[in-house]
């Protein structure tokens, strides 16, 4: 931008005004600055591979600005979102085969947390092996536990506190 060409000023400043700075979906806020997969990937219950397919299907390059595009475009990757589970197959919907109905869904922002709530306290209640390692705050999928998840106590020699003691006894002994 120079002072010579006022029009390129002009231009640049409308380019910035017609971005959406938040796209709403669901009940989350998405950002409008970001691309396409990466505002996508801000909602819990869509990662990067989820993001790349519905902007694939939605006929939006996934590294143009999301705030940018236009109302319909917008909408058909909203709809997109709240229809995933329609249109991919079981296998990668986040929650299948739900405990009472059966059905295979993919749950997003909220939803995702509560359902996943829903699902440990149910386990928690009917006292089973996973519930049981839930409640005790243990490892639940069959992670190694030998050498790591140790939260309380120390781990090793502290070595000053055993030179301390020495010291103090030899000071002891010497009096």
């Amino acid at each position: 931008m120079s002072a010579e060409d006022p029009d390129a000023a002009e231009d640049a400043d409308s380019e910035e005004e017609d971005i959406r700075y938040f796209v709403r979906i669901g009940q989350a806020d998405l950002d409008g600055t970001k691309s396409v997969e990466r505002s996508l990937t801000e909602l819990n219950g869509i990662g990067h591979r989820a993001a790349r397919l519905i902007a694939e299907r939605a006929g939006v390059d996934r590294r143009e600005v999301f705030g940018k595009l236009d109302d319909e475009t917008i909408d058909s990757v909203v709809e997109l979102v709240e229809g995933y589970a329609d249109e991919v197959p079981d296998w990668m919907n986040n929650h299948r085969n739900d405990y009472f109905s059966g059905e295979t869904t993919h749950e997003i922002g909220n939803e995702l947390e509560m359902t996943r709530r829903q699902d440990i306290n149910r386990m928690k209640m009917i006292d089973s092996y996973k519930g049981v390692r839930h409640e005790r705050g243990q490892k639940v999928r069959g992670q190694r536990t030998k050498s790591t998840g140790r939260t309380e106590g120390t781990i090793g020699v502290n070595v000053e506190a055993i030179k301390e003691e020495q010291a103090e006894e030899a000071a002891a002994e010497e009096e």
